[in-house]
């Protein structure tokens, strides 16, 4: 295929408007989408199994009985025959990253100080269940439930569900790769559901898929809706995992078929997802921007379309005056993934205020950080980096704050109680004071 050439604009120049539709990527669902989504989920809520299958047959084409929401025995031991050695070698080791960097943040757990007949803390417990959501309708992500089911066993949830949709023109199966990782995680509660309603299914319980109190996982702009949507139920959502972004900042001494090759990288996941390119140095950008062409043209379909549409359509190649505008587009943007492609990139860091995850070099790559380092890759995207983290065993755990005071402590503290109480006018909690007295 001919693919444009992106252009290069220098961010000082672009009209607010522009620059409000870059920053905002991802902010507002689709017309009439949220009306919709809501009654699926109330379909859902008063039909529970029933209304899955229909989803199903609506919108995936698939007519199945309730016993066939499930993945089978069977299913999980034909999935392993049908995955190649290397594949599985691949998904036992990038279990191991993630595993390794989420029993660091496991083991910040309960802790108690105490000070002057004071004695305070807290204890770490993990949530009872969790329903995972685990996309399928653009390709097959099984690193998806890597990154978000390890956290959860290393946390040591005990009841972990996983939805996933089915894989378009199987037939209603299941990626046999999403199966083989949730074995190598000791998870046997697979549910093949169409997206927003799975979510629905999660949240409010069915005949087949029992309730969880949490959901994680990265989905659709439907999918977002419905994880929204079922927060009025009482189910508790990790927020902001959409169609991912990324933007990567570059110096005068970055490659430029490097920069290219990595903004793509991000840019083929699909047509909502958004790729930012910010430079300093005019020749760099333009040299980049020759070889997103080239690279465009490469890519075979759909990628080179959903490529294409991120880079020129939500994303782009920005000219930025010197290292703090650069930072200052980054921030405001607040990427999914940063990639800071400068010369001294750890020089660049303490500028960082808002990223899902921050890659140090050209050799810190994206897709490296998706499969195989550990740490977190299903992060927040749509600018909800300023105000959420990514997902890790923390997702997962409750923190449960511990107290004791002995008689010197207390009347230590009491007159703060009763000041408090009186202008607060709470008579019963001055008299915890007075009862002591």
């Amino acid at each position: 295929m001919n693919a444009a050439r992106p252009e290069v604009r220098a961010w000082s120049s672009l009209p607010e408007p522009e620059r409000r539709r870059l920053l905002e990527r991802g902010a507002e669902p689709p017309a009439g989408l949220r009306a919709a989504i809501a009654d699926l989920v109330e379909d859902v809520r008063t039909r529970g199994d029933a209304a899955v299958l229909d989803a199903l047959r609506r919108f995936d084409g698939l007519e199945l009985r309730g016993n066939q929401l499930q993945v089978s025995k069977a299913e999980f031991a034909a999935a392993r025959a049908a995955l190649p050695a290397g594949l599985v070698a691949a998904v036992r080791a990038s279990i191991a990253q993630v595993r390794a960097f989420n029993e660091v943040v496991r083991e910040r757990g309960s802790w108690r100080r105490a000070e002057a007949g004071a004695e305070t803390g807290e204890i770490v417990r993990a949530i009872d269940s969790v329903g995972l959501f685990v996309p399928s309708g653009k390709g097959s992500y099984p690193s998806v439930l890597i990154q978000i089911g390890t956290p959860a066993v290393v946390a040591g949830v005990e009841r972990i569900a996983v939805v996933v949709p089915p894989t378009p023109g199987t037939g209603g199966q299941v990626d046999p790769a999403v199966l083989v990782v949730a074995e190598e995680l000791g998870i046997r509660e697979v549910y093949r559901c169409n997206g927003p309603a799975g979510v629905a299914a999660l949240a409010c319980g069915t005949a087949t898929v029992p309730r969880v109190g949490k959901i994680v996982g990265p989905g659709s702009p439907a999918v977002a809706v419905a994880q929204a949507e079922v927060q009025r139920l009482g189910c508790v959502v990790e927020p902001g995992f959409g169609p991912t972004d990324a933007l990567i900042v570059a110096d005068g001494s970055a490659d430029p078929r490097l920069l290219a090759v990595d903004l793509v990288n991000e840019a083929e996941h699909g047509p909502d997802s958004s790729a930012v390119l910010v430079g300093t140095d005019p020749e760099v950008l333009a040299a980049a921007a020759a070889n997103v062409a080239e690279q465009l043209a490469a890519l075979p379909a759909p990628r080179a379309a959903y490529a294409a549409a991120s880079i020129l359509h939500n994303g782009g190649i920005l000219l930025a005056a010197d290292r703090a505008e650069a930072m200052g587009i980054a921030n405001a943007y607040a990427p999914e993934h940063l990639q800071l492609a400068v010369a001294e990139p750890e020089s660049w860091l303490p500028l960082v205020r808002h990223a899902g995850t921050v890659l140090l070099g050209q050799w810190t790559t994206m897709a490296a950080s998706n499969f195989a380092i550990g740490t977190p890759a299903t992060l927040p995207t749509s600018g909800y980096a300023r105000r959420v983290s990514g997902v890790t065993a923390a997702t997962y755990l409750t923190r449960i704050a511990v107290a004791r005071l002995d008689e010197p402590a207390f009347r230590r503290l009491a007159p703060i109680v009763t000041a408090f109480a009186a202008h607060e006018d709470f008579p019963a909690h001055a008299a915890t004071v007075t009862a002591r007295a």
